[in-house]
């Protein structure tokens, strides 16, 4: 209580009456320890945590949600500080009568936010994704930008911005194709049925290994997988090596492309579907209804 009788003595010797002097010590004394102890904390202990995180190796995405939890400890701790020097009693008893009367409707009041916390601990030791990944859930797709212990912030394609809760990210299936430092793509080429499978096949192997972005180990493969009604599908599957989403439609555009040119260059038909409609159509009576 030494600075609460500090201050509340200066107010006294500069004139005011020990009535007003007292209560309002109390308050600048709560609010000047309040400042001290706050600033002056984010202003050690933070640097100091970060220190620590970088030196431990862990990364962005670790560091962003332990670095909000000591802020929010260390405001804590200065309230509860300030509050016991401004001489209003023990802060952390006060807490508890409170906390134990509103639990209750805040619980109720709280299902979601707390579910969306749960979840968010769920993301920072699960790691089923980081940010900068690339992620699909729910017919959504876009690039992790932030993440919290509420929400996380994806990027779509399109440049928008989506603040999806964190329940929503656990309770389904998220699709993360960067998890991985290589992804396979896959491919259905048709080809008409009248056409050199083989000769195919050796030109869409021989694209992918053209191509610079292409990995050799996993080597690209090719299997006849459909016999359709108007095409052989074959499929080509392919690796690329650190993938994103620019290199993902890059690299399976190019490879696509290539293939085609090839296609065309080698009189291989690329067909499309087509119908064969059959019947005949009655006339009977025609002149008749004509003649009228």
């Amino acid at each position: 209580m030494i600075p609460l009788q500090v201050v509340s003595e200066f107010l006294i010797d500069a004139g005011l009456e020990a009535s007003i002097a007292n209560p309002l010590g109390s308050l600048l004394t709560f609010v000047l320890v309040f400042a001290v102890l706050y600033w002056g904390g984010k202003a050690v202990v933070l640097p100091m945590v970060s220190r620590v995180l970088r030196k431990r190796g862990l990364d962005e995405h670790a560091r962003t949600p332990i670095r909000k939890m000591v802020a929010i400890l260390v405001l804590f701790a200065a309230i509860a500080v300030a509050f016991g020097m401004a001489g209003y009693g023990n802060f952390l008893t006060s807490l508890a009568t409170i906390a134990a009367a509103a639990t209750l409707a805040i619980g109720f009041a709280m299902q979601d936010v707390i579910a969306n916390f749960v979840a968010g601990v769920f993301i920072y030791t699960d790691k089923p994704f980081r940010i900068g990944d690339w992620i699909e859930w729910d017919g959504n797709a876009g690039v992790v930008e932030d993440i919290s212990l509420r929400v996380t912030r994806v990027r779509t394609f399109d440049n928008e911005l989506l603040t999806v809760p964190n329940s929503n990210l656990t309770s389904g299936v998220i699709k993360n194709p960067v998890a991985k430092d290589q992804l396979r793509l896959q491919f259905l080429f048709g080809i008409g049925y009248g056409d050199d499978i083989d000769k195919a096949t050796e030109i869409i192997i021989e694209e992918a290994e053209k191509h610079d972005e292409i990995l050799d180990d996993p080597a690209p493969s090719v299997r006849l997988t459909e016999l359709g009604d108007s095409s052989v599908g074959l499929k080509s599957r392919v690796w690329i090596a650190d993938p994103g989403r620019g290199d993902f439609v890059k690299t399976k555009s190019e490879y696509v492309q290539s293939v085609k040119e090839r296609f065309d260059e080698e009189d291989i038909d690329i067909p499309y579907p087509n119908r064969t409609i059959g019947g005949s159509l009655d006339v009977e009576g025609y002149e008749a209804v004509a003649e009228s």
